[in-house]
């Protein structure tokens, strides 16, 4: 089992359209399909709700952890909590890291999402498949995203 997931990207546009894109919150919850209770800020929680068909159960919580401008955004939040009853307060948060960097062509959006290690260990295995194809999902859209919106 890993502990980290790792996507790669390279977008056509510029870094400071990704960035927009990663940290506006109206934005963001566009293309991760959820929508948010305000903007984010470093050191305090984000909440809302996820839209996408199927998961409106799910509450999004995560807190921001760093916004270094146009170049990381990084949040913890709990890994797949989609069972509504369950009481996820025992596992550790996982981390939600995207870096950005300047290519010739654009920009390179690197995802990392760690700390699977700390899920508890039955529902472990599962949250880091459910999380990955989550994530290859997320990178095409925004991708999608990113391509469809002016700069």
């Amino acid at each position: 089992m890993r502990d980290r997931i790792e996507k790669r990207l390279e977008l056509n546009a510029p870094v400071s359209r990704v960035w927009r894109a990663l940290t506006d919150h109206r934005e963001f919850g566009e293309w991760f399909h959820v929508k948010l209770d305000g903007p984010f800020v470093v050191g305090e929680i984000s909440h809302g709700q996820i839209t996408h068909p199927g998961y409106e159960h799910v509450r999004w919580q995560a807190t921001v952890q760093e916004m270094e401008h146009e170049r990381i955004f990084s949040f913890s939040w709990r890994a797949d909590p989609v069972e509504p009853d369950a009481d996820y307060s025992q596992e550790s948060p996982t981390l939600v890291e995207f870096r950005l960097a300047r290519t010739k062509d654009g920009t390179l959006l690197l995802l990392t999402e760690s700390g699977f290690e700390n899920i508890l260990r039955e529902r472990c295995f599962d949250a880091f498949r459910k999380n990955d194809s989550g994530w290859s999902q997320q990178m095409m859209n925004i991708e999608r995203h990113v391509g469809q919106r002016s700069q």
